[in-house]
């Protein structure tokens, strides 16, 4: 699944009119390769959230450019007709909070999404269990959400986000609720994982047990970004 992964020129987002019009994102300018795994941090209303939003096709940015894979999806406007599809099959999310659904089992939690797109039950189902085996998490593909321990939900979230092979993960927080080993075990995951299926990862996060682990990082301020090298450390 090579392309071009995240590529955004000049976005900006706009809240507000006339003298009450706050500027959240003012000029940014980002890239993130095919199996690339890049931070993004800053304070609190520096603007991450707002740059997720509209990566995400959550809200409309105001100006600039964006493409997520081979597709130009915001140039001076939406060039996307259908948003709902377009975050089903090319963004994968995974957030602070699992977000499993209670009723449904593990492996059903995971074939969902490939199901409303369209896929054969049967199919979706296989390849969710892949991915969770992959993850190694299929001794776990027919407990409840509730039966599952904290990284183990967490896992299944991540699964989740790539059973439609998106070339684009957004991760906000993914860490924030975990101690340290299963905090590196999930960071670990998002770059095999990344590394496996050609995916552009972009990690949202004040967590600094992971900030060393990436070898690069966008920092935001004020609603521009900052490119900065990390340090890339390697796992144990």
């Amino acid at each position: 699944m090579a392309g071009k992964g995240i590529h955004i020129e000049g976005l900006s987002k706009r809240y507000g009119e006339g003298d009450t019009a706050v500027l959240a994102l003012k000029d940014v300018n980002m890239h993130v390769a095919p199996g690339e795994v890049v931070g993004l941090i800053g304070p609190s209303g520096s603007g991450k959230s707002t740059l997720l939003k509209c990566l995400g096709a959550v809200i409309d940015p105001t100006a600039g450019r964006m493409v997520l894979g081979d597709e130009v999806i915001f140039d001076g406007g939406w060039k996307v007709r259908d948003l709902r599809a377009l975050r089903r099959d090319k963004i994968g999310f995974v957030f602070q909070a699992p977000y499993l659904i209670p009723f449904l089992d593990v492996t059903d939690n995971v074939a969902l999404l490939p199901m409303l797109a369209g896929m054969p039950n049967d199919e979706a189902r296989t390849r969710a269990l892949e991915l969770l085996t992959a993850l190694d998490v299929q001794h776990r593909a027919k407990a409840m959400p509730s039966q599952l321990s904290g990284g183990e939900q967490q896992r299944v979230a991540i699964a989740r986000g790539l059973v439609n092979r998106p070339p684009v993960i957004l991760a906000d927080e993914p860490t924030a609720p975990l101690d340290s080993v299963r905090a590196m075990a999930v960071i670990r995951i998002l770059n095999d994982m990344a590394q496996r299926f050609q995916t552009a990862v972009i990690v949202v996060t004040h967590d600094e047990k992971i900030i060393p682990t990436f070898k690069r990082i966008y920092h935001i301020r004020d609603g521009i970004t900052h490119e900065e090298v990390g340090e890339g450390r390697r796992f144990d």
